[in-house]
């Protein structure tokens, strides 16, 4: 018998498109409406890099999805600041036009791969983030996407076989599975928001986060993002 548990383990192939439009629709108008000064401004998550270092990494990464490019040592740092380099003559808007196409056209591209790739959309959501707390916007990691950036953290952790938590969220009525149980360690509990837990796996900083409980893990345990 399929229980409800069993039916969110499987991969919804269609949610890292949809996590993509969703925040296409918020960021994309965000961006253009922001002068060009403001893509100079450093970004505290991303040390080194600018708003527009984080967009244009955002939109060339999609791009690589959208044309299928993943040659050797891509999506590295090396692969990174190349992307980025090559962007560099590009006026702001048409770093933000590049974006918009790759947010519009790599879920279908996601969607056929085998989960791989599922990490590209939500790595473009948190981006997102970092460019919101960057304008001083409110919000910075919820939004409308909020709730599909959530059941892809749940997808991705499995997939990779992550340690196993169970969060209790202000933002969802049922707790949210995350990682794979494999008996070797219980698994750890969060109680908190889901913007919240969201910075914890991607690594982000929680300076104006809201109160939070975590047990049976250590916070730096949950990065999935890597340093």
């Amino acid at each position: 018998m399929t229980t409800p548990a069993d039916l969110r383990d499987v991969r919804d192939p269609e949610l890292p498109g949809r996590l993509l439009t969703l925040e296409r629709d918020e960021l994309v108008p965000l961006l253009r409406s922001r002068a060009d000064a403001d893509f100079a401004l450093p970004v505290a998550a991303c040390p080194g890099w600018t708003v527009r270092d984080v967009l244009a990494h955002c939109s060339s990464a999609l791009i690589r999805v959208v044309e299928r490019r993943f040659e050797k040592g891509v999506f590295s740092p090396e692969c990174n600041d190349r992307d980025i380099a090559e962007r560099a003559d590009w006026s702001n808007a048409r770093v933000v036009d590049e974006l918009e196409r790759g947010m519009t056209e790599a879920g279908p591209v996601i969607a056929r791969s085998d989960g791989r790739l599922d990490a590209v959309a939500l790595g473009e959501w948190v981006h997102a983030g970092d460019v919101r707390v960057t304008f001083g916007e409110p919000g910075a990691y919820a939004g409308h996407g909020l709730p599909e950036a959530l059941a892809l953290l749940g997808t991705i952790t499995r997939a990779r076989g992550h340690l196993p938590l169970h969060a209790d969220l202000d933002d969802l009525d049922e707790p949210l599975k995350l990682g794979e149980a494999s008996g070797e360690r219980p698994p750890g509990r969060f109680i908190g928001d889901g913007p919240t837990l969201l910075r914890l796996y991607a690594g982000r900083p929680l300076d104006g986060a809201a109160a939070y409980e975590l047990a049976g893990v250590e916070a730096a345990e949950l990065n999935i993002f890597g340093d």
